[in-house]
């Protein structure tokens, strides 16, 4: 990193402070939500996006105010789904959100990660909190 990045850092840190610090209140913790939200609109499901690295230190900062404030049992990801595709009576190729029935399946055998767009899209079609599945 040369000289002139690390001052344009400094300059605008207190900027991205905010972004990669845990949130200390709820109310931080629904601005950066929010600030979350925007970002991944912004990427879409391009995932070497140059922003997709602020988006999931983002998403670090987020899970870590969500295990603090709200421990969960530890459910892997691909296991919730599983029992979520089962209350809501849905089959592997009615998962848009995840991908194509080959992408579901290895996902749900807990062979593939759900990456932040999957899970920003399955937190809203099931209507649970982002972080049951981080």
């Amino acid at each position: 990193m040369s000289n002139a990045t690390l001052k344009q850092v400094i300059e605008h840190w207190h900027f991205v402070e905010p972004l990669l610090a845990p949130p200390q209140s709820e109310s931080q913790y629904d601005e950066v939500v929010a600030m979350l939200d925007q970002l991944l609109t912004l990427i879409g499901d391009e995932e070497s996006h140059p922003l997709s690295t602020l988006a999931q230190a983002i998403g670090n900062s987020i899970s870590i105010y969500d295990a603090e404030r709200f421990p969960i049992s530890d459910v892997a990801p691909h296991e919730l789904l599983r029992y979520l595709m089962a209350e809501h009576r849905v089959a592997r190729d009615q998962l848009p959100e995840v991908g194509t029935r080959s992408v579901v399946s290895d996902v749900l055998a807990g062979k593939r990660p759900l990456n932040m767009r999957q899970i920003r899209a399955l937190s809203n079609r099931f209507k649970v909190p982002l972080r049951v599945f981080i």
